[in-house]
This record gives C-alpha cells, structure tokens and sequence, in this order.
C-alpha cells in the first residue's frame, strides 16, 4: 500500500514538472515570437521612411537640375545611388546579417550622394530662394530625421529580441526552432562617421 502511494506521489511529481516545463518552454517561446513581430514591425517603418526618402529624390534632382545644369556627375550619382536602392529588398523575414549588411551599404551610397547634391546647391542662391526647393529641402531633412528616428527604434526592438534571445532557458528553445529565431542585426553609422568633420574658416 505505501509503495503504491510512493509510485502515485512520484508520477504526480514527474508530471507536475512536465507541466512546469511545458509552460515556461511556451512562455519563453510566445515572448520570443512576439519581441520578433515587435522587429519586424519596426523593420516595416524604417523600409517606410527609406521609401519616403527614394520617392523625394527625383523631385529634388529636377528642382536642382534646372539650376545647376552643367553639376552631372552630381545628378548620375544621386540617379544610381536611388536606383540601388530600389533593386535592394529585405524582406522582414530575410533580416540575415549579409542582406542587412547589404540594405545598409546601399543605403548609406544614397546619404553619400545627397550629402554631395546638398553642397553642390549651396552654390546657386536662386536656387536657394525658390519655395519649391525650399519644401523639398525641407521635407529631405525631416526625412533624414525619421530615418535616425526610426533606426534608432529599430536598434532597441533588436536589442530587446536577442537580450530576450540569448537568455536562459529561452535560447535552448531558440535553437530548437533552427532560423525561426536568428540573431537580429543593428544598423550601425557609416563608416567614417566616427571621425569629427574639419570646419575651416
């Protein structure tokens, strides 16, 4: 008789411990899928921002063209940046660090381009003047701001999945489910960002 209450305790305790393994196993995997949905929404609003930012291009470029006509290797650089731009897609699923990486480098030749198409307008004061120019100056630069604003916000729901990923017990189930939950990636500044720029009077 004792025996049998010693078998029936020793199940009851095996499965009261399946049971509380079997529930933090779904915990950890729940917050898992939710911190990765909380990435790609994020990573849906930085592609949104950068969208905004390839759609004003070509406005910029015909505004500036009509002033600064002979400035055409500005204008072929901005054109090429934009078109890599739009030959690169990262979809939010894909966010492996080489197409990450990829996405970034493209990205940064646009900021590379405008940056140079921002001096070569500071040469032409009509240019300046004129209000199209102006809103179209204006809206780059909010852009430009979101995108910071946006990358940011992307860096911390990134931070938050890989803290969240990398913690126990949570990354024995992370690595059951294979790529389902890889490392996600931070966008990092441009290379060279690091140093100050020389102001000279």
């Amino acid at each position: 008789m004792a025996s049998k209450k010693y078998a029936i305790g020793c199940v009851g305790v095996l499965i009261l411990a399946v049971i509380i393994v079997g529930l933090s196993a779904a915990g950890a995997y729940n917050g898992l899928v939710r911190l990765d949905q909380k990435v790609l929404a994020q990573w849906g609003q930085v592609e949104n921002v950068y969208q905004r930012r390839a759609d004003l291009v070509p406005n910029l470029v015909e505004t500036v063209k009509g002033a600064a006509e002979f400035e055409k290797s500005t204008f072929t650089a901005v054109t090429e940046a934009r078109a890599k731009v739009g030959q690169i897609q990262v979809s939010a699923d894909k966010l492996t660090p080489g197409a990450f990486a990829k996405f970034q480098e493209v990205q940064d030749g646009l900021s590379s381009a405008l940056s140079r198409l921002l001096v070569v307008m500071e040469k032409y004061p009509d240019l300046k003047a004129t209000e199209n120019f102006k809103g179209l100056q204006s809206q780059l630069e909010g852009t430009e701001n979101r995108i910071a604003v946006e990358r940011m916000r992307f860096n911390e729901a990134a931070q938050a999945f890989n803290t969240k990923r990398m913690s126990f017990p949570t990354v024995l189930i992370a690595g059951i489910f294979g790529a389902r939950f890889n490392e996600k990636p931070y966008f990092k500044s441009q290379p060279g960002a690091e140093t100050a720029p020389k102001v000279k009077f």
